[in-house]
């Protein structure tokens, strides 16, 4: 048995002491899950049924039942070890792309710069005969390809340390020049550069029906579809009218429907109304928002510095090219061996060159196109939201015949009438 990891996050926020409704609400999950996941959990982490006079249940854990089930199952434990592996390794492999980077940009450096060197030795000897014969002297030029700032200190681990940059938006009274940290190191921001850094809305579903739970927790256990819409994506004008967009919502936390005389539906849900103990209305927003998808975290100096590596590095593949295209027999045997190890991973580099500055080229692109149907969503559920609000007037019967049924039951500890921490002979006695 694996337990549920949204059952024992929900466990743990809500005081280790819940209902199957509490469960429901704060998890997203359905409520016939919820409760068949609180079962398995309090039977496999030493957790206790308490009963209520009215029937209702509450399911009471201890502070440490996670670590009663790192202690039973070996799964767990491993999981939690490659979970930590993992991070590692994902580490090694960000930064493996800006190593490559650098020890490719090194190694056609060094090539080049030896192929120049050798070129230039062999005309040398040539003026030289042709200066002696004038009664001249010659001087060879170089070009230095070492006069960079210094570069290396890139996988300096306090390098990202001394990189900042201007906040481009700021409120309040933060004045404008003051700066902030970047959280990416330089070889990390090659990766985000690359590749991004994920899914911006990693659990959105699972937000989805958190915000729809605790409306209907706020509403006690009673709303109107309306409330629900600006939370949802499945409305479309086929379904709009009849409400049919609510099915899911029903089934997902065991509601029903229920119809005025003046032909208005309202929707309550009896286990949601079920709580462990008293709490507070929630806090959330008035539409579920999807972040948009950023092309890099990375701050802009970490970017402007990766594409021009990014360039530096195509424009030395294309002058490796052209040097290896002369004769370069002047050079030593062993200098010639390295010149032909660059030849033959040649096709690499130039590959690595050209994806280095394509793939977020591609990626640009599409990311603007996805975030085009995230900001129509989200205007779409901002509109409906807005809706619930200028039609408050217009929707106030439906949402007094919705509080017709609302109502909060709350099983306190001294209602319980039993509990299965207890044999059957103490729970007699204390009735």
């Amino acid at each position: 048995m694996n337990p549920n990891p949204a059952i024992m996050k929900s466990v743990e926020k809500l005081d280790y002491r819940v209902t199957v409704g509490d469960v429901a609400s704060e998890s997203g999950l359905d409520v016939a899950l919820a409760q068949r996941e609180l079962l398995a959990l309090a039977s496999e982490a030493g957790g206790h049924l308490q009963v209520a006079q009215t029937g209702d249940m509450v399911y009471a854990f201890p502070n440490d039942f996670r670590t009663i089930l790192r202690n039973r199952y070996w799964k767990l434990r491993a999981k939690q070890w490659l979970s930590k592996a993992w991070e590692v390794i994902f580490y090694l492999i960000r930064i493996s792309f800006g190593i490559l980077l650098i020890a490719s940009i090194v190694i056609l450096a060094i090539a080049i710069a030896l192929i120049v060197i050798g070129l230039s030795a062999s005309r040398g000897d040539n003026d030289n005969r042709s200066s002696n014969s004038r009664g001249g002297g010659g001087m060879m030029f170089m070009p230095n390809f070492w006069l960079m700032p210094n570069s290396f200190s890139i996988f300096s681990p306090r390098y990202h340390r001394n990189n900042y940059y201007y906040q481009q938006s700021y409120q309040g009274n933060v004045p404008p020049q003051q700066k902030q940290e970047s959280e990416l190191n330089f070889l990390e921001s090659i990766y985000s550069f690359l590749f991004g850094d994920g899914n911006p809305n990693p659990n959105l579903e699972e937000r989805r029906w958190q915000e729809i739970g605790a409306v209907i927790q706020n509403n006690q256990g009673a709303v109107i579809a309306e409330q629900i819409a600006p939370y949802l994506d499945n409305i479309n004008i086929y379904n709009e009218r009849d409400e049919d967009y609510m099915l899911p919502v029903l089934t997902r936390f065991n509601g029903y429907p229920e119809v005025s005389e003046t032909g208005d539906i309202i929707y309550y849900f009896p286990e949601l109304q079920v709580k462990a103990s008293v709490k507070g209305k929630s806090s959330i927003a008035p539409y579920l928002e999807e972040n948009k998808w950023q092309f890099s975290i990375a701050t802009s100096s970490q970017k402007i510095m990766a594409f021009g590596l990014g360039a530096v590095y195509f424009i030395l593949v294309l002058v490796f090219y052209s040097l290896t295209q002369q004769d370069i027999s002047a050079l030593s045997p062993d200098l010639v061996s390295f010149v032909d190890f660059v030849r033959f991973i040649y096709p690499i580099l130039v590959s690595y060159s050209v994806a280095y500055l394509t793939v977020p080229l591609i990626r640009y692109f599409w990311l603007q196109t996805r975030n085009n149907k995230i900001e129509k969503r989200n205007e779409n559920r901002q509109e409906r939201a807005g809706l619930l609000i200028e039609n408050k007037q217009e929707l106030q019967p439906k949402i007094n015949y919705a509080r017709q049924f609302a109502t909060q039951k709350i099983l306190s500890e001294d209602e319980m009438i039993y509990s299965t921490d207890r044999d059957m002979l103490d729970n007699l006695l204390e009735d």
